[in-house]
């Protein structure tokens, strides 16, 4: 019997640019960053991913107008080298995961990277 892996889930809210790049991934892995995006920044819950896409991406041109939230699971260990950052409320935290990290971040996803909302302006 093999030994299982810790994992943790996450949540990341995403545009629509994002969404196709996660989508033509086969939902196995985020894009690597923009040259302006230094960082990567998955967030601890679904109500705070919720909050963004539908708050922010929706008001978003660079998000297409569209927000979206996904969930995933990273391996404990990978994860254990990054602080839990708090940005704002005690409700709003994430991790902060460096753009040089990302294919790294990538190859410890567990899983396939799911949907689980979607926002459009009201």
């Amino acid at each position: 019997m093999g030994v299982i892996e810790k994992t943790v889930t996450l949540f990341r809210p995403v545009g629509q640019k994002e969404m196709d790049l996660i989508q033509k991934s086969g939902y196995t892995s985020f894009p690597p960053r923009l040259p302006f995006q230094p960082i990567f920044y998955p967030v601890l819950s679904e109500e705070y991913a919720i909050q963004i896409a539908r708050d922010w991406n929706t008001k978003d041109a660079a998000s297409g107008y569209t927000g979206y939230v996904t969930t995933f699971r990273v391996k404990a260990n990978f994860l254990s080298r990054y602080s839990i950052q708090t940005v704002g409320s005690s409700k709003h935290k994430e991790y902060w995961i460096p753009a040089e990290d990302m294919a790294e971040f990538n190859q410890n996803i567990v899983g396939l990277i799911e949907v689980i909302g979607k926002f459009k302006p009201l």
